[in-house]
């Protein structure tokens, strides 16, 4: 068959260059938030670890019991081991594929780090996917899977079972000034899907780049009382404030029941063991019992009758532990909050806006049997909710009660280690912002106001907003 190909521009929207919609929060008459608050330079409460280095990440909760840390080191030796094509000699780790993308979970999260995009259009998508989805509703009114390639497109497999494309990127360019003169530049996206072994894509496909999201304090995250979130949600902007987060509503597969989603870039996902299992299952092609079926489509008869590894290749116990290990990560504590250039951004960052989605703190609740999760307070900036980021960053995937515009909003804390941790400072979903304040002015929507905001700050006001976020 011939190879088919496809041409994806990841759409630019409105991106406007000043004049907000609504009036942005940034007049004199707000309370200064340049004031260093109690307990904020450990935003993981008792989980939180003095370490700067590249495994600052990969650190176990100091409040951690002893009784618990053998699981976490299992957990961590599973998290960063290759998994290899069955049968093989390394029957705890095979059942790779036959369709994968990568071949451990610390390809994708280096250092327990932040995924990147390709860096030239010859450079294999390693760190990050691109799901794929039709229009309507799947099972459990999740997304609807492309019916040839599934879920995501596969880059790589075993031997004798055909990879499904290939993923190109290039870069498109826009430029634009602040209100002090001093110019800008973002890059949109654009993929370029060919060598496609099965046919041509639907042609009404969606799709939706994600990079590998760094994995600070995840088991903090999960302990937050689902009402202290549903407190904040306000799906119809009933205080008028043009910010309307929404909770995810979606499938947990163990409990059989509808349940607040918590994590992945649309709060796709209930809970740390799904988190992990369907990331097996779609980035290794290890099976688990929740997901005990490979990724093949029926049009995929070679990846159908391809060896397996067990069923399931990842069983219950191994499964625990690599829940365990995530659930138990720490969070690196604050460094300079209490400088003032610091001090001055953190204003900065509540005057334009920024914190009335990402929101500073908030506490977990009591977590049965687990006293280093229970009741801390934290400081993630973050809502855990939906918002609408505009067209910019749209992606027209529907994602159960994710919209195609919109996105959980990411916890920043931990942001200022990126590049000592991953080596690079690539944000947003696909990694198309090089730079933090490219980050901010890629936003749009519910964000717009904040946006235009930042874009009216002078040069001091901009640098202050950004050594405060290095700060976190």
């Amino acid at each position: 068959m011939k190879p088919a190909h496809a041409l994806v521009t990841i759409g630019w929207g409105l991106l406007a260059a000043c004049g907000p919609t609504t009036r942005a929060p940034d007049d004199d008459s707000h309370p200064s938030h340049a004031v260093v608050e109690v307990g904020e330079e450990r935003p993981g409460g008792g989980a939180t670890v003095q370490d700067t280095s590249a495994q600052a990440f990969s650190r176990p909760a100091p409040s951690l019991p002893l009784s618990r840390l053998s699981a976490f080191g299992t957990g961590e030796a599973l998290f960063e081991a290759d998994w290899f094509a069955a049968p093989d000699s390394r029957e705890d780790r095979d059942g790779l594929g036959p369709l994968f993308n990568s071949v451990s979970c610390e390809a994708c999260h280096f250092q327990n780090g932040r995924g990147a995009p390709p860096q030239g259009a010859d450079q294999p998508t390693v760190s990050l996917l691109l799901r794929l989805s039709v229009p309507g509703e799947g099972e459990h009114g999740g997304p609807r899977p492309e019916p040839t390639y599934g879920e995501q497109l596969q880059t790589r497999a075993i031997s004798g079972v055909p990879v499904e494309g290939r993923a190109t990127l290039t870069w498109e360019e826009r430029s634009g000034t602040f209100a002090d003169g001093e110019p800008w530049t973002l890059r949109a996206p654009i993929y370029v899907l060919s060598r496609l072994a099965h046919g041509p894509l639907s042609p009404d496909v969606r799709l939706s780049p994600r990079v590998a999201q760094p994995l600070v304090g995840p088991g903090l995250l999960a302990a937050v009382p689902e009402e202290r979130l549903l407190e904040w949600a306000d799906p119809e902007d009933a205080d008028g404030d043009g910010i309307s987060g929404r909770p995810n509503r979606v499938w947990s597969v163990r409990r059989g029941r509808w349940e607040l989603g918590r994590f992945g870039w649309k709060a796709n996902q209930p809970d740390l063991e799904q988190q992990n299992a369907a990331a097996m299952k779609g980035d290794l092609g290890i099976t688990s019992p929740l997901f005990p079926t490979e990724s093949c489509t029926a049009a995929q008869a070679t990846c159908l009758s391809a060896s397996s590894g067990g069923a399931p290749e990842l069983d219950e116990g191994k499964l625990a532990a690599l829940t365990a290990y995530t659930a138990a990560l720490a969070v690196p504590a604050r460094r300079g909050h209490d400088q003032p250039q610091v001090l001055q951004g953190k204003d900065v960052f509540h005057r334009v806006g920024c914190a009335r989605c990402h929101r500073p703190s908030l506490e977990t609740g009591e977590v049965e049997g687990r006293p280093e999760l229970s009741h801390q307070r934290l400081w993630p900036y973050s809502d855990l909710l939906l918002h609408d980021l505009g067209e910019a960053l749209a992606d027209g995937y529907d994602d159960f009660l994710a919209t195609g515009n919109e996105w959980r909003t990411p916890p920043l804390w931990g942001l200022g280690l990126t590049r000592t941790v991953s080596g690079h400072t690539r944000l947003l979903h696909d990694g198309r912002a090089r730079t933090v304040l490219e980050a901010i002015l890629w936003h749009g929507g519910e964000a717009q106001a904040a946006r235009d905001a930042v874009l009216r700050l002078s040069r001091t006001e901009r640098d202050a907003l950004l050594a405060f976020l290095d700060s976190l």
